[in-house]
């Protein structure tokens, strides 16, 4: 199993994993005319998708619908984000519809959806199984609630969010509904929080994690490493950035 983010931040999120045989876009926050290269990059086209997950309607993980969705391609989400995309994009995909922590098939691939904390109507994080190995998405959620521990324990490899440093936010020169929103239960994880969860779910089969979702204004990549590092010394030399403006890498899972 192959995973690569294409794009992770405020600007737009995708990433890609992949069988030999099934290639799934989670998220699609990014326009379709920059999806195209990235994809491009680890020589795939918008024709090799098989489908695409969606974990929330926010415009940072729908954006490329406005063109994927024309067509036959399957999109997966719950009945609330359909209903929410459709709102926000005025475009009626070939939807699939799950139900939030209840896990389903699509070909090789077992997902689990399961509930997380963020302003949207009903966002989810996922663990996706395939070829004997579990990869947990985790990347826009305000506080790692009990459900989440207990979701993603046991992953050979995470993407979960590292977002902000609270210093930084409260400093920022930015409005207070901003900072409020980012600070709160229902906002985004600081590198303090992410770290700490981290700790609940290191064990020996935990291969790498991409540190995602990271800040461009309140957050620093270095920082995020470091803190995470510090407070997790087992993953110093596991932890990998997942990028906004470029690809990042393509891990092959072991």
């Amino acid at each position: 199993m192959q995973l690569c983010p294409l794009a992770s931040g405020s600007k737009g999120n995708a990433y890609i994993i992949r069988t030999k045989d099934t290639t799934l876009l989670i998220d699609a926050g990014i326009n379709a005319k920059t999806l195209k290269p990235r994809l491009s990059a680890i020589s795939l086209q918008l024709e090799d998708l098989d489908a695409v997950i969606i974990t929330h309607e926010h415009n940072d993980h729908i954006q490329a619908l406005k063109v994927l969705g024309k067509g036959k391609l399957p999109v997966f989400s719950n009945k609330e984000t359909a209903k929410g995309i459709y709102q926000a994009l005025q475009v009626k995909p070939s939807f699939k519809i799950f139900s939030t922590n209840e896990s389903f098939h699509f070909r090789d691939f077992l997902i689990h959806p399961f509930s997380v904390q963020h302003d949207t109507l009903d966002p989810v994080g996922l663990v996706i199984e395939a070829e004997e190995k579990k990869v947990g998405f985790c990347t826009d959620l305000g506080t790692p609630t009990s459900l989440v521990q207990k979701k993603l324990q046991g992953c050979n490899f995470l993407v979960m969010e590292s977002n902000h440093d609270p210093d930084k936010v409260r400093n920022a020169k930015r409005p207070f509904v901003y900072k409020k929103r980012v600070l709160s239960n229902l906002g985004h994880l600081s590198n303090e929080q992410c770290a700490a969860l981290l700790q609940s779910l290191v064990h020996e089969k935990l291969e790498g994690v991409f540190l995602s979702h990271l800040s461009e204004e309140c957050n620093e990549k270095e920082l995020a490493l470091e803190v995470v590092a510090g407070m997790v010394p087992y993953l110093k030399d596991k932890l990998l950035i997942a990028h906004q403006e470029k690809v990042s890498e393509l891990i092959s899972l072991e």
